[in-house]
């Protein structure tokens, strides 16, 4: 039984951009780089998906979980395109470009990265402490 793919809204939006840039402050390009060097899996020529862009791309693909991976392809080139960066792709890859991408990336620069950046935000104080109660 064939299936509508689920897709982005037509064209790119202003919010792409946006939601990459909030990507590039918590996750920042230089921390990007050098998880991507410690991993061993930084771009050692040009590709068409560079390492940096497959970082960001695996996030957005858990931000967009039901929209299909080339169209969540486009929110970081397009952004990237945007920002002016030589030789960004004009269309996404295709699925065949786009799995030997993510086989090549692997699991390990997400995990450094996570390591790198994400910290607690939980305090050490209980729950409501310091909250008035009527009783």
């Amino acid at each position: 039984m064939a299936s509508t793919a689920a897709a982005l809204p037509v064209g790119i939006r202003l919010t792409d951009h946006i939601s990459l840039g909030v990507l590039t402050t918590r996750f920042p390009l230089t921390t990007v780089a050098q998880v991507l060097v410690e991993t061993a899996r930084a771009s050692h020529r040009e590709r068409d998906l560079p390492a940096h862009v497959m970082v960001y791309y695996a996030i957005a693909l858990a931000l967009y979980a039901d929209v299909s991976t080339r169209v969540v392809l486009r929110c970081p080139l397009e952004s990237v395109r945007w920002l002016g960066e030589p030789g960004a792709l004009a269309e996404p890859a295709g699925p065949s470009g786009i799995s030997q991408a993510r086989f090549r990336f692997g699991a390990a620069p997400l995990e450094a990265l996570h390591r790198a950046v994400v910290q607690p935000v939980a305090t050490r104080e209980p729950l409501g402490r310091g909250i008035a109660t009527n009783a």
